[in-house]
């Protein structure tokens, strides 16, 4: 693959990723609207919307970087796990840090 092919599919995957992380915040947007057990404030969506993009950018480096699939493997399962850490503990403070709001 040239490098023109490669920065297309770059730009290209960027693209979808967006549009899958806009779909994802506006799930909790709309459950708003219709029930009172969703309360998201405007930093809940910008601290969400950090943790998806940083995530799904940082996975999308270790994919073009890393060539190995083990090696993939070892560096994408501990990053999945602390992204899921730190959205556990954001949404129901499963430490109960005072990053919980607890």
């Amino acid at each position: 693959m040239n490098s023109k092919t490669k920065k297309f599919f770059r730009r290209k995957n960027r693209q979808i990723f967006v549009i899958i992380v806009a779909i994802l915040l506006l799930i909790p947007l709309l459950a708003m609207q219709f029930t009172d057990q969703v309360n998201w404030s405007s930093l809940d969506f910008v601290v969400m919307a950090m943790l998806l993009f940083g995530i799904g950018f940082t996975c999308e480096q270790v994919f073009w970087k890393v060539k190995k699939n083990t090696h993939r493997l070892f560096i994408l399962v501990p990053l999945l796990i602390v992204f899921f850490l730190i959205w556990a503990e954001l949404a129901v403070g499963i430490f109960g840090s005072p990053f919980a709001g607890s």
